[in-house]
This record gives structure tokens, sequence and C-alpha cells, in this order.
């Protein structure tokens, strides 16, 4: 059976890139290898929910599923003054986060492993993330649902889902347990979500 990007692939033949990507300014590089989400290039999600998702006066973040880094490093880079954790089931893709976060010098992101919020013991001023689709239904409502837990009061999780991958469902069950809950773009099908606790 493939090896998926969500779980651990401590074992998994190593074959390390390296990319580019710039936003709002900044270039960072990011190491990628095997066995980790998008390994070849930033993916559209990633890249929208960055463009669209706002800081405001957020200073506690916490990115959940942060594979090699891109969404979290990239805040962190953008907004030194907010201080950003970030978490992952895959050491491979924490091993990845951690090295990417000395190549872009960066010091205001920690970088620990959990599964979800398992490992997690505080709240937070926003949660971000681009979900694991491919772990299922069940493991993205617990991250996305989930986060309402972890989330200091009047505090936003952001998310990324496309259409076609039941962001009707899941903005419905959002509905349930956060006080509003916005589309606040929808760009090539991949809908950009806030969700206010």
């Amino acid at each position: 059976m493939p090896h998926q990007y969500f779980e651990d692939n401590t074992n998994l033949p190593s074959n390390i890139q390296k990319i580019t990507f710039s936003i709002k300014g900044k270039k960072l590089d990011f190491l990628t290898d095997n066995g980790v989400f998008s390994k070849t290039s930033i993916d559209l999600g990633s890249r929208n929910l960055l463009k669209y998702a706002t800081i405001n006066d957020a200073k506690t973040i916490l990115d959940v599923g942060c594979g090699y880094g891109t969404i979290g490093l990239s805040i962190a880079k953008l907004y030194p003054n907010t201080k950003v954790d970030m978490v992952d089931i895959s050491e491979r893709a924490l091993d990845l986060a951690r090295q990417n976060k000395s190549i872009n010098t960066i010091e205001n992101a920690e970088i620990f492993a959990s599964d979800s919020y398992q490992n997690i013991t505080k709240n937070y001023d926003m949660i971000i993330t681009n979900p694991p689709i491919r772990a299922g239904k069940k493991i993205v409502n617990d991250i996305v649902i989930g986060g309402a837990s972890h989330l200091n009061e009047n505090g936003n999780l952001w998310c990324v889902i496309q259409k076609k991958h039941g962001a009707q469902s899941l903005i419905k069950a959002m509905k349930e347990v956060y006080s509003a809950v916005e589309v606040v773009n929808v760009v090539d099908e991949y809908c950009i979500i806030k969700a206010q606790k």
C-alpha cells in the first residue's frame, strides 16, 4: 500500500528537494522530500489560504497539519511579532519544518509532534489549517471542528477545502460549533473559510 503524507513516514526513502516561494514581498526556501504533501511545489490551497487569511490582532497562532512548514513559517516570517506553533503527525514533515525554520532564519515559531490537538495544552488567537483531505472526513472534521476548543474567546479558525471535497458539509458542521462561519473567497474551487469562536 502506498505511503500517505498524513502518516508517520520515517522509513520512506529520502529524496530532498528545495523549492522557493514568494509571498507579500518575502522569499522563503523550503526543503521537501518523499512522503510529504505537495513535495514539488506549494499547493494552490495553501497559496490561497495564505493570500486571503487575515492575521489582524492575532498574537498566538497554531498551524495544524503543518507539513514541511509552508503556512506556519510563511506567517511567522511575515508577522515577526506573532508566536506560531506548528504541529504534524509525520516526523519527516516535522524534521523538514525544523530545517526550513532554520534556513529562513525564523525565531518566532515552535514545531512539535501532535496528532491533531492531542499534544496541544493551550488556546490560540488563531488556528490555520489546510487539512489532510485524503485522511478522510473524520480527521478533517476533528481538526476543523475540534479547533473551537483550542481558540481564545473571539479567536478565528481559517481553513481551505475544495468544493468537491465536501466544503458544504464541512461548513454546515462548522456552523454548529462556531458563532460565525464565512466563506471569505472561492478561488479555483478552493473555499477559504473563516470561523469565529
